[in-house]
């Protein structure tokens, strides 16, 4: 065993030091820990909610309008310098 600087047992062998026994949960505890925790859970409105949506489907159609623009451009550039139909 090894001793530390106060003289003491650093641990027993066999039993790793700082490790605890694991809970056994059960599906029912489990359930209602969601709940719980749904509950403290800040919902947003309906105004929010629109939005928020709003704001993300717009984000979104921007975002494909600029990679499919620049889809657009890049095919007719290696198509014009490497040639095509």
């Amino acid at each position: 065993m090894a001793i530390d600087t106060r003289g003491e047992t650093a641990g027993k062998p066999g039993k790793p030091s700082g490790e605890k026994k694991a809970k056994r949960t059960s599906p029912a505890l489990f359930y209602r820990q969601v709940v719980a925790e749904l509950h403290k859970v800040i919902w947003p409105r309906r105004k929010d909610l629109i939005t928020y949506t709003s704001v993300v489907l717009g984000f979104v159609v921007i975002m494909v309008a600029i990679v499919a623009g620049l889809d657009f451009l890049l095919t007719k550039g290696v198509l014009a310098v490497f040639g095509g139909s």
